[in-house]
């Protein structure tokens, strides 16, 4: 049996780089060696008491592999398998990935690597560009010249949402902290409101959409600066991690229930990975109208410790891991076993 390094997670929720099992290739596989990952909120679920027990009911091993985004070199490829080939950089989302290597269907969320972002920029992109690709294209509808205000543009979500609903052409505001008030204007808003010194729900400007990433104010609050037909997309809770689970379903069912009355509505959404929408996010990476935003750099063997910066809430874009080298020898981080409580 061939094994790797990858971080898990074992029933004490501790958080430990160790050896498992490397992954088999089916006929419509694609086996990934694995470069970059970073972390998301998704990725706190399992070291939570939800997660402990959803790995009960399943019967999944007690030693669950962390980790969604990844970007990596394709070692190998199923005898199925027509849209690969090793070699290709390529980049994705799915369970597992902080390991040496991750295994997934050709069909899945993966997609070809833009020759002008790197493995790092690329191991982020998944989880964090889908769900602002998805708030604003599908459920936001945003058309150009629309005015959308993100309230949270200081994480991963928020940075790319900017990003995204810029190449929409829309004219965006964004909410942020003031030690982020620079980054989101280098981003493309137009407006920038530092929460610290104004409430945007008592803002003079009406928008066509508002994309609520932060949680930080109910639906009747934000109504106010709706235009008639706008709508509040209500990113999911994996977008704010630091806000406590039973707060965040009183946020949810406060937004549903009051945004079924009157003209302005409320949209929700669970993000999908798909390898269409990695597609278009490649496009937009390659065109220079998205870059991946990356505020801390961890090795492998560091999992534990950005999973610990994420949960606390102050992440300022995406947290990057490095997985293993890229060089053609495979010389990898080289990370040593550790054991962190998260």
């Amino acid at each position: 049996m061939e094994s790797m390094k990858a971080i898990v997670c074992d029933r004490r929720d501790s958080v430990k780089l160790d050896e498992v099992e490397k992954p088999a290739v089916p006929d419509d596989g694609v086996l990934i060696r694995v470069h970059a990952s970073s972390v998301n909120p998704v990725d706190l679920f399992p070291l939570s008491g939800a997660g402990r027990l959803m790995r009960r009911i399943n019967r999944k091993p007690e030693r669950d592999v962390l980790g969604t985004d990844f970007a990596g070199t394709v070692e190998s490829v199923g005898k199925d398998v027509t849209r690969f080939r090793p070699g290709d950089e390529v980049f994705g989302g799915e369970h597992g990935a902080f390991a040496e290597y991750v295994s997934l269907s050709e069909t899945a969320a993966l997609a070809r690597k833009p020759a002008n972002i790197t493995f790092e920029q690329a191991g982020t992109v998944a989880v964090a560009a889908l769900t602002a690709l998805q708030a604003v294209r599908d459920h936001g509808q945003v058309k150009p010249g629309h005015k959308v205000l993100i309230n949270g543009t200081s994480g991963g979500v928020g940075t790319f949402a900017v990003q995204v609903a810029r190449s929409f052409g829309a004219d965006v505001t964004a909410v942020c902290s003031p030690n982020n008030v620079d980054t989101a204007r280098s981003l493309g808003a137009r407006r920038v409101i530092d929460y610290t010194k104004a409430d945007f729900t008592h803002d003079s400007e009406r928008y066509d959409v508002i994309l609520d990433i932060a949680a930080s104010h109910n639906f009747s609050e934000c109504r106010r600066v709706l235009l008639p037909t706008g709508v509040l997309v209500v990113v999911g809770v994996a977008a704010f991690p630091h806000v406590s689970p039973m707060r965040a379903l009183r946020h949810f069912a406060g937004t549903r229930l009051r945004s079924m009355r009157g003209g302005r509505r409320a949209a929700f959404f669970i993000t999908k990975l798909t390898g269409p929408d990695l597609e278009a996010m490649a496009e937009l990476m390659a065109s220079g109208k998205v870059t991946p935003v990356i505020e801390r750099r961890y090795r492998l063997d560091e999992a534990g410790e950005a999973l610990r910066h994420l949960r606390d809430g102050h992440a300022r874009g995406k947290i990057a891991i490095e997985v293993t080298s890229p060089a053609p020898d495979g010389a990898g981080a080289n990370p040593q076993p550790s054991t962190v409580a998260v």
